[in-house]
């Protein structure tokens, strides 16, 4: 890859923890490589990495720890997985918690990331709305939430969502000299009328044609790609596009509902023994979701549900 080309960054996140994040990753990193693009994917789930077991690979030695602290390059830090197109960076931090991460270290991480040397870097996400979490999802070119078909990890999702949004807009109102607008209009929220973040917006807009600018140049950009894991049904399938109606309707965000996959016991067989899923089932009806869905990431697209689709070998 030529060193003018910057590689694209995708972060895989979702508030909730077991919704499959890790195996996608992998799953996509693994779909990207064998069909010869460079990918690096981060381990970011600070405390508690374990990206390497869905690869079926050893616990690597070195980690981002060496890069905090021993200002270990990125690049050294890049492990094989088996395919000569994919590394792994680990992000066990056994001796830094991420709330110990300082600015500095975060914009330092952010910088090296964006300059390493691949056509795709792949991040993955842990649990929670960490301030951490929420700036390294920003950071990412698409913004990707993972997701099961379950009203607590819909919940989780939506409350994520909210944060990084909010996180968002009010880094780049502050960068503008217009924080004090942002925070009189949360605080009086309800004087003001305002019941969701897509009212806030309009409300924002609505004070001063700069502050209407500085959004809709700063803010058109922001859109979220979902994916659907573990679906056993056809009703399961259209919750994406449930999801999707409502992130439109009262969060006002651009939405794009990537794919979906089915449930399938084999992965977590696969996982158990130390095996690469996307290696070991190439042909399931799982790899091929995993192919429909990073063509569908790559391109900018979405998947279009039918109102009679159903799970292959289950419905």
């Amino acid at each position: 890859m030529g060193k003018n080309k910057r590689c694209e960054i995708w972060a895989i996140g979702g508030g909730k923890g077991g919704t499959g994040k890790s195996f996608i990753t992998s799953s996509i990193g693994t779909y990207l490589a064998t069909k010869g693009k460079q990918v690096v994917l981060v381990d970011a789930d600070w405390g508690g990495a374990n990206l390497h077991s869905f690869l079926g690979t050893n616990r690597p030695q070195n980690s981002l720890t060496d890069f905090f602290e021993k200002k270990v390059p990125l690049k050294e830090l890049i492990v094989n997985c088996g395919i000569s197109e994919l590394g792994l960076i680990m992000g066990n931090l056994p001796s830094l918690d991420s709330g110990d991460i300082k600015y500095a270290q975060k914009i330092k991480f952010f910088n090296h990331i964006k300059k390493l040397d691949t056509h795709y870097i792949l991040i993955d996400l842990g649990a929670g709305s960490h301030s951490n979490t929420m700036d390294t999802f920003l950071l990412a070119d698409k913004m990707i939430v993972v997701i099961v078909p379950e009203i607590t990890a819909i919940e989780n999702m939506y409350h994520f969502i909210k944060n990084v949004f909010f996180r968002k807009l009010k880094t780049v109102l502050q960068a503008h000299g217009a924080k004090d607008s942002l925070q009189d209009a949360w605080k009086n929220r309800e004087m003001h009328g305002i019941k969701t973040l897509k009212e806030l917006i309009t409300y924002l807009a609505g004070i001063s044609p700069h502050i209407k600018d500085i959004i809709d140049k700063e803010m058109s950009d922001f859109r979220i790609h979902i994916i659907l894991n573990q679906i056993k049904s056809s009703r399961d399938i259209a919750v994406g596009t449930s999801i999707k109606s409502v992130c439109n309707k009262f969060l006002g965000l651009h939405t794009l509902y990537a794919g979906y996959i089915e449930y399938d016991t084999c992965v977590t067989s696969c996982i158990n023994k130390k095996q690469q899923y996307m290696l070991t089932y190439p042909f399931s009806h799982i790899a091929k979701s995993i192919g429909r869905l990073s063509d569908n990431l790559m391109e900018g697209k979405e998947v279009t549900v039918a109102k009679d689709e159903c799970v292959p070998g289950r419905l």
